[in-house]
């Protein structure tokens, strides 16, 4: 016998047209990232991409991240149109270690119901992070997960494409001791540790405090603050791989100073970072001074201020700083290369 209950998509919790409407809502953000390499309009199965010409023996490099629990800050001030610039940094950026370009991304978001406005925000902050790197944005997906998530929840990911000539790879073996370590400033916690930040703010039970003045912020408040956007490196990093000799970049993520500059370090050397030299801005602070967290804790999880750091010849650091400043990054020298298995050290 037939069930005479009249079932339908929309009834189960997807709303099609919701999808329809984000999708026409996106498109102003998206045409803001077309570059060179685009050969279509989004809205295909799947999104074109022309490699460049002139390479000798192109390499293409992929990263995928997501924002990890940062995502909650930005449901808890319905604000949603920087959160996607943190996707895109913590793609790009990695992928900047190496050395290549990045040339496209392609963004996720996962939802309990799809709201268009809020995806076209979310969409809104995922295109100006690929302006600020030169990744042009071909193509993505809006997951609607009724029953799974809650309806206001929502999550992000990414994944990004670049490219570099083989002979253009860095390579940490001709890193030497004597070489200097320089630091990029970070705008913050960048998208790494919030599950701390949650824990030490008691974000899920007591967010109404967050949003006072902090003095120990400058008068910003504790949402403001931990909600600024990722920093991107790519466009002066670029610059600097142009100009300069360098030898090994590192992207401060999570894992902090001790898991992430290791990465770029050969074996048999160490990269001694001044922690006296390091600018610590006021939100790490705050954090440890609130949760009670040891110093080296907080150096294993943050980037305490240094969101990207670079190994050039001693020879070359002035002429790296310069590049580095004149394309706006505030750039200063933390350390040096010495001989040594720990491969980073504090002190």
């Amino acid at each position: 016998m037939k069930n005479s209950r009249s079932e339908s998509y929309a009834a189960a919790g997807v709303d099609i047209t919701a999808g329809y409407k984000a999708v026409e809502l996106m498109k102003k953000h998206i045409a803001r990232t077309k570059n060179e390499g685009c050969l279509d309009d989004v809205g295909g199965f799947g999104g074109c991409f022309g490699l460049p010409l002139g390479l000798e023996e192109p390499v293409l490099v992929s990263g995928t991240d997501g924002c990890g629990t940062k995502v909650k800050m930005a449901i808890l001030m319905d604000k949603h149109d920087t959160i996607g610039i943190d996707a895109v940094a913590m793609c790009v950026n990695d992928i900047i270690c190496c050395g290549a370009k990045p040339l496209f991304f392609l963004d996720y978001i996962a939802c309990g119901k799809n709201i268009p406005e809020k995806i076209a925000a979310i969409v809104g902050g995922v295109a100006e992070g690929c302006v600020q790197s030169g990744a042009a944005l071909i193509g993505g997906e809006t997951a609607e997960h009724p029953g799974l998530m809650p309806v206001d929840d929502y999550d992000l990911a990414g994944f990004a494409v670049g490219i570099v000539d083989k002979k253009k790879i860095l390579d940490n073996k001709r890193m030497a001791e004597g070489d200097v370590v320089i630091a990029l400033a970070s705008s913050g916690v960048h998208s790494n540790g919030f599950s701390l930040c949650r824990k030490v703010f008691d974000i899920d039970h007591n967010p109404d405090s967050l949003y006072q003045p902090c003095e120990a912020l400058g008068g910003k408040s504790v949402a403001e603050t931990l909600l600024t956007p990722t920093r991107i490196y790519v466009k002066s990093i670029l610059a600097l791989l142009e100009k300069v000799d360098v030898k090994g970049i590192s992207h401060i993520t999570g894992g902090g100073f001790y898991e992430n500059i290791p990465r770029s370090i050969p074996d048999g050397l160490c990269a001694r970072i001044n922690k006296a030299d390091v600018k610590v801005l006021p939100i790490f602070d705050l954090i440890a001074k609130t949760g009670n967290i040891p110093e080296r804790d907080m150096f294993n999880t943050y980037n305490m201020g240094v969101g990207m750091s670079v190994v050039v010849p001693a020879s070359e650091v002035d002429a790296a700083l310069e590049i580095l400043k004149a394309n706006g990054e505030e750039a200063y020298v933390i350390g040096e290369i010495v001989t040594g298995e720990e491969k980073v050290e504090l002190c």
